[in-house]
């Protein structure tokens, strides 16, 4: 990432109501040149909306925009040429070519004469698409369709680079593919924002956002979000009993949520619980109902721990 003052991408105060719904509230967004920034969330916490504001495609009820070090409000047209966007359904024509889409895109952006040869062919070898040029876009694996609008959104050069869910419905490997191309983008300075639900995908940002409810209620790197303290304890049980245990736990007043995980249990205490109310609950249970424990110690918390969490905190 780089370590440039001036973000690429910056909203202050940014707020989005569409009558007396607040979709968006009052939230602030600096992303760097070369750094990936997440919004998280779940469906419904506001991100699509953020995104298409800043991207110039919905104005703001309130709020600054400046992306490009362009007034994203008073001037969205200039900056939309700085712009790259992918959005989270595919929005291209089914019914052309991967050439003919990119041919079509490229004469939008005003591309012409060697410059558009030069840049159609870029996208195709920086995107895997050579071998699909011919292929009808509407008969594309979902993987490659993504790798299509993100060959189309990078055909003019954009210093930034929006992308709306864009691995939603793609399967493991594609994603991380996908994941790649984004790493390589951002070492060329690109600014890039990416919203997802994947939790997964969050560590390979290099700051996150959670959002709930339209609010910003968590901000850091994955390793500062980690290091949150969690008003839940979580610890881990290995025992060959495991789903006796999983059963049993469910009924116990101190545990919250019961997770199967890699072969252990992940039980999650309720606030204010400690941890050894629940180490002499499960030692008298194995006593009476003989079964055997390998081993109880407290867990390391995961990405989707603290923001399970965070979401708890802020619930009204």
């Amino acid at each position: 990432m780089s370590d440039a003052a001036a973000p690429l991408i910056l909203a202050e105060d940014l707020t989005r109501r569409f009558g007396d719904f607040t979709a968006v509230d009052h939230i602030h967004v600096a992303v760097q040149p070369g750094e990936v920034f997440g919004l998280l969330g779940a469906n419904g916490a506001g991100k699509t909306t953020a995104i298409r504001m800043l991207c110039g495609m919905l104005p703001p009820t309130t709020g600054r925009i400046q992306v490009a070090d362009v007034d994203m409000v008073r001037h969205a047209r200039r900056a939309r040429g700085q712009i790259g966007y992918v959005a989270q359904r595919f929005s291209l024509y089914g019914d052309l070519t991967v050439l003919e889409n990119l041919s079509l895109q490229a004469g939008l952006y005003g591309l012409t004469g060697a410059r558009r040869h030069e840049r159609l062919e870029e996208a195709l070898r920086l995107l895997n698409l050579r071998e699909h040029r011919a292929v009808m876009a509407g008969a594309l694996p979902l993987g490659y369709k993504q790798r299509l609008g993100l060959a189309a959104a990078l055909l003019h050069e954009p210093r930034v680079l929006f992308l709306d869910e864009p691995t939603s419905g793609v399967d493991p490997m594609a994603r991380q593919r996908f994941w790649e191309l984004i790493y390589d983008l951002a070492d060329s300075g690109i600014g890039i924002l990416v919203t997802t639900h994947y939790m997964d995908e969050a560590l390979f940002c290099d700051r996150l956002a959670l959002m709930q409810a339209g609010r910003v209620v968590a901000e850091g790197t994955p390793d500062e979000l980690l290091r949150r303290p969690l008003p839940t304890p979580i610890l881990e049980l290995d025992s060959p009993d495991a789903v006796r245990f999983e059963r049993l736990a469910h009924t116990w007043p101190e545990v919250r949520e019961v997770i199967p995980h890699a072969g252990q249990l992940r039980i999650r205490l309720r606030a204010g619980t400690e941890p050894a109310a629940l180490r002499a609950r499960v030692d008298a249970v194995a006593v009476e109902q003989r079964l055997t424990v390998t081993a109880l110690r407290p867990a390391a918390p995961e990405l989707e721990d603290v923001f399970v969490a965070v979401l708890e905190e802020n619930e009204v």
